[in-house]
């Protein structure tokens, strides 16, 4: 009797187990439907990032997203256009899978969802009006600086307005950001480096007056749930920064080779952004073909 007693617990928690082991999977499938288009979020309108072309969406970020959609095996990608200030709830929301903007790595996000590694360098850029100067940020003192709402800009220029005593402007993109500088509402639009020095060489009108370099770095960002999926995207970023492609399309894009040594060729161990919450740094092997 205690002999049969025993194997039923057995059976039992083998059985168990393999149910537990089986959950998260099937919770992945069903968030990440492999026969299905994947979606993705961002907010359009940051050049050359993501904009609205003729054809439908067009930039670096939408030939990345394309590119990795085709190394998972998805039969395409719906691109959902999401202000930022909505961003993230878009995605607790399970409107998304993930988000596909120039999103910055900080702690603070990185408590309430799961990063990919980094895979695009950047700081703050400052747009200023063709003929204007700014060598640093004291020149910004008595003047007023343009950010998108809810932004990483939004979160600097908050955290050293006081600091360098300038006034914040807040809008609901970049391109109102902009608009405020060439119509002297503001004196500069603060936005990521790439993003600021693209839209300078699209509008005369404009010049990248400070560059601040800070060791920022971009990542996409997944529910923390998501971590199978987040891994299995991950591994294919790296796959691009090993054959070029990353470094390609910003050549394509931001009309240079990015900065060597940098996120967009650096492949790091484990999974997630090192030095964040939710980093593993246990190395794995390489999927590339």
């Amino acid at each position: 009797m205690m002999r049969m007693f025993s194997r039923t617990v057995v059976k039992a928690a083998i059985a168990g187990g393999l149910v537990l082991t089986a959950l998260p999977a099937l919770t992945q499938e069903a968030d990440h439907p492999s026969d299905k288009t994947l979606v993705v979020g961002t907010d359009f309108g940051v050049a050359p990032w993501m904009m609205r072309g003729a054809n439908g969406p067009e930039g670096f970020g939408n030939d990345l997203v394309v590119e990795i959609a085709k190394r998972l095996g998805r039969p395409g990608v719906e691109i959902v256009d999401v202000p930022f200030s909505g961003l993230f709830a878009a995605l607790f929301a399970k409107r998304i899978e993930f988000t596909v903007n120039p999103l910055n790595i900080t702690a603070e996000r990185a408590e309430r969802m799961l990063f990919t590694e980094p895979f695009f360098a950047t700081g703050n850029g400052f747009l200023v009006r063709a003929g204007e100067k700014m060598s640093g940020f004291e020149d910004l003192k008595g003047k007023s600086v343009s950010v998108n709402r809810g932004t990483i800009s939004d979160t600097w220029a908050s955290a050293n307005a006081e600091k360098y005593g300038f006034e914040v402007q807040r809008y609901d993109s970049f391109p109102d950001t902009v608009q405020s500088v060439i119509t002297r509402r503001s004196f500069s639009a603060l936005n990521e480096i790439p993003t600021a020095v693209y839209a300078a060489s699209r509008n005369k009108a404009m010049t990248v007056g400070y560059k601040d370099f800070n060791g920022r770095n971009f990542g996409y960002a997944f529910r923390l749930e998501s971590k199978e999926y987040r891994d299995k995207v991950e591994a294919v970023i790296e796959c691009l920064k090993k054959d070029g492609t990353l470094s390609k399309l910003h050549e394509k894009w931001y009309g240079a080779p990015p900065e060597k040594g940098t996120s967009i060729e650096v492949v790091y161990d484990g999974y997630g952004a090192p030095g964040f919450k939710n980093y593993d740094s246990t190395p794995h092997a390489s999927t590339c073909k």
